[in-house]
């Protein structure tokens, strides 16, 4: 049949674009235009092959083999199919496992139905070989296409190399139409703009730190033996060589500025603060701690209530085709929905009176709605912190892009 089809090692195509265009093969390095790239390889293999192209097969690894939101982009594309093998991790080193074996169960199928005849190979892996030559046996054309090499060496098997019909190089002005070198000199998500009250809480005094308007500082005493000099006195409930306060000297923050009449006249007065502990479900109350009677946010609805069968239907559509799995976009794509569904306005000064804290219950939503593309999965065997805060700061960046300010700001 005169079409022409398109087998793409993933692996191979962009840790190849990334040595070249950034220096080293992590992916993490390099920023796709995944529709770009799709059309670029589209028009080439037409203007290559002289054949209407048939379907490109995107080849590659997932942990599980649960799909990425690169994935999830990719196999609602036109003319695309996904296939994923497993991705695994040995030595401190990620590995592809399945993948060479589903391009060679591809490339010999299509081969011997018929199915076209020109195939595009983009790999560099020998082991697909012999499929190579089967497909050749059965009257197929194939092309073998490489990207250009960092070192200006090849990257491909040669045996592969020898075997192609035709061989082009997708150079450096090819690939960076579709792909190029990542700016990691910024924070990938920008933090929240900062609260009065929290700021008055770290710039407050406490007893681990020497208030301004007290007695100057004690140099140490020389012992009467001349040994060693005796140390001098420690003022009650501070402990000697810490200059950070800590959550126990952060809870009783006011009770020391209450107790004390000269700080009541020398220290302005300290908001009302609440201590709360980070977990795996969000930010959590200690029991006792000054601030825990804090409102009751079991009223504010999570998302699912708020949401109809058929904006559960268009949310999914929206996730496979337009959202992108950026931690902060993923927050912020969830603030959007909560905030546009829910008909009682007047909960919103609730919510914001629990920044940063997002509820547990929403918290929670959030979390495994994030979890859909892949974030927060174990990444070197630790979870992913970092997509955790830019997650949740995504969510409060769009809840205060659509409250007013007075309302976002915490009585």
């Amino acid at each position: 049949m005169d079409r022409c089809v398109v087998l793409v090692d993933a692996g191979y195509l962009l840790g190849a674009a990334a040595s070249l265009l950034a220096g080293e093969p992590a992916r993490s390095r390099i920023t796709i235009d995944h529709a770009a790239l799709i059309q670029g390889l589209r028009e080439l293999a037409e203007a290559d092959t002289g054949q209407a192209l048939l379907r490109i097969y995107w080849f590659d690894g997932a942990p599980d083999r649960v799909p990425q939101p690169e994935h999830r982009r990719l196999r609602v594309m036109p003319r695309v199919t996904v296939r994923l093998g497993a991705l695994t991790r040995s030595d401190g080193r990620w590995a592809q496992k399945g993948v060479d074996a589903a391009m060679h169960a591809e490339l010999t199928e299509l081969a011997r139905n018929r199915a076209c005849s020109d195939i595009v190979l983009v790999t560099g892996d020998g082991d697909l070989l012999p499929g190579m030559m089967s497909a050749k046996e059965h009257g197929v054309a194939v092309h073998l296409w490489a990207v250009q090499a960092a070192d200006g060496d090849y990257n491909q098997s040669e045996d592969l190399v020898a075997e192609a019909d035709e061989r082009r190089l997708l150079d450096r002005g090819w690939l960076t139409r579709a792909v190029r070198p990542k700016d990691l000199t910024g924070a990938c998500a920008p933090a929240p703009a900062t609260r009065p009250e929290i700021t008055a809480i770290l710039s407050a005094p406490t007893p681990d730190r020497e208030a301004p308007a007290g007695p100057p500082r004690q140099e140490p005493v020389p012992a009467a033996n001349g040994d060693r000099p005796a140390e001098a006195p420690q003022p009650a409930g501070q402990r000697p060589g810490v200059a950070v306060p800590t959550p126990k000297d952060l809870a009783g923050l006011g009770r020391a500025v209450t107790a004390m009449p000269e700080a009541r006249s020398a220290t302005p007065a300290v908001p009302a603060a609440t201590l709360r502990w980070s977990s795996d479900r969000g930010w959590v109350e200690r029991p006792g701690s000054p601030g825990a009677d804090v409102p009751d946010t079991a009223a504010l609805p999570t998302l699912a209530q708020l949401t109809t069968a058929e904006q559960r239907w268009a949310d999914r559509e929206e996730d496979i085709t337009t959202v992108g799995g950026d931690p902060h976009e993923v927050g912020q794509v969830f603030a959007r929905r909560w905030m546009e569904r829910l008909a009682d306005r007047a909960q919103l000064p609730l919510l914001a009176t629990q920044y940063p804290r997002v509820p547990p219950r929403i918290d929670g939503e959030l979390l495994r709605y994030a979890a859909r593309f892949g974030l927060l999965t174990h990444k070197d065997d630790q979870i992913d912190e970092h997509d955790r805060y830019a997650i949740r700061a995504g969510f409060w960046r769009e809840v205060e892009s659509r409250t007013p300010v007075e309302t976002t700001r915490a009585e």
